[in-house]
């Protein structure tokens, strides 16, 4: 194995964990034969959730399942749903979803809050903070958010896709220290095990590379919509904000306790120097409105911290306003940062390439000298 591979586990990150985001899988929560929820199993869970809780550690649970528990209930056929099919299962699902997360956990004498967040509810800056204010009082309140994506609202342009980057997200929101995606599958693999019987399991992953995503490939369940790539981009967000990422097989009853007696599973470790908040939240974007293609000048002198000035672009792609995040990119077109952009598409398009000294000039007014200042970057 290479080195960013290690062979042995850093202290039990759950152990160690102060506040925990748990991602719950539809394929755990649903039975695929009947379409039925796995209240047993849910239950077991939340006993795993109580036991934490009474060892003085904060839980959120972001849960799918309402588009198959809902499904079933409005008697839709088996195979993809169209957009307005999947919104009325979601609907429908995820009354009974709640109704049997506030079930178990008040017979333990928690109280339980739903939550439903769109893409832009984490996109957009100041619904992100509002978003976080309402986690952070119900922790302070000693609630246990219960977390989804608001599939009844979310079209297919404004959503997540996959409730593991949501997860990841949520993580960031709250300055968690562990997040665990508890799935079909145990972990990441150095191939799908489904089909290559050499592979073998990584527990631990110091640094995300190319190699490492390439591993990814694509492992979707019945129910699920986030494969191993949407692992891996979850990852991404949660190491960035200092936090672990752990992903683990959820199949057996109190999963949470069996991660915690040491069965197998990936961690993922966190940067040792995570970013500022600010820029966290830039890094975690999901869906930048635009991108800019710079020339090896501006390359360098990002990745000597300096800000991106209207010489060293070359290319805009997309359409963007003033303070949207933008993608950086190489010659090559690989995203090498992200930032916020301080003019809009068209503005750019007509100083790129020019001094700053003739921004005024060319636009009619006096703005900033770069276009995305240091400040609102963030090296990918």
């Amino acid at each position: 194995m290479t080195a960013h591979i290690l062979s042995e586990y850093p202290p039990h990150p759950l152990q160690g964990s102060r506040r925990l985001v748990v991602k719950v899988g539809s394929s755990l929560l649903v039975n695929g034969a009947t379409g039925e929820l796995n209240r047993d199993w849910l239950a077991a869970l939340i006993e795993d959730v109580i036991a934490l809780r009474a060892a003085g550690r904060e839980v959120l649970l972001v849960s799918s399942g309402a588009i198959a528990l809902g499904r079933r209930h409005l008697r839709l056929a088996a195979g993809p749903l169209r957009l307005e099919d999947s919104q009325a299962a979601a609907a429908v699902g995820q009354i009974r979803l709640a109704q049997a997360y506030q079930t178990l956990l008040e017979q333990h004498g928690v109280p339980v809050a739903q939550i439903l967040l769109t893409l832009e509810d984490s996109e957009q800056r100041r619904r992100y903070l509002n978003a976080r204010a309402t986690l952070q009082t119900l922790l302070q309140r000693g609630a246990v958010p219960v977390i989804n994506e608001n599939d009844t609202v979310a079209t297919a342009e404004i959503r997540y896709g996959d409730n593991d980057r949501l997860a990841a997200r949520v993580a960031q929101m709250v300055e968690a220290d562990c997040v665990l995606l508890l799935s079909d599958i145990d972990g990441l693999y150095t191939a799908d095990p489904r089909r290559d019987p050499t592979a073998m399991l990584i527990t631990h992953v110091a640094q995300i590379t190319p190699e490492i995503e390439a591993m990814g490939g694509d492992t979707l369940s019945d129910f699920g919509r986030g494969g191993m790539t949407a692992k891996l981009a979850a990852a991404r967000i949660a190491v960035a904000a200092g936090c672990y990422l752990g992903i683990a097989a959820g199949t057996h009853k109190h999963p949470l306790k069996r991660v915690l007696d040491g069965a197998p599973c990936t961690w993922f470790q966190p940067v040792e120097n995570p970013v500022t908040a600010r820029k966290q939240w830039i890094a975690g974007v999901l869906r930048p409105a635009g991108a800019l293609l710079i020339d090896d000048g501006a390359c360098r002198a990002l990745q000597a911290g300096k800000s991106l000035l209207p010489a060293g672009v070359r290319e805009v792609q997309g359409t963007f306003d003033r303070g949207d995040t933008v993608s950086v990119l190489n010659h090559e077109g690989r995203e090498i940062a992200r930032g916020i952009v301080a003019y809009d598409d068209a503005e750019v398009r007509q100083i790129m390439g020019r001094r700053s000294d003739e921004i005024r000039q060319i636009v009619g007014f006096a703005g900033r000298d770069e276009l995305v200042h240091r400040d609102d970057l963030v090296m990918q």
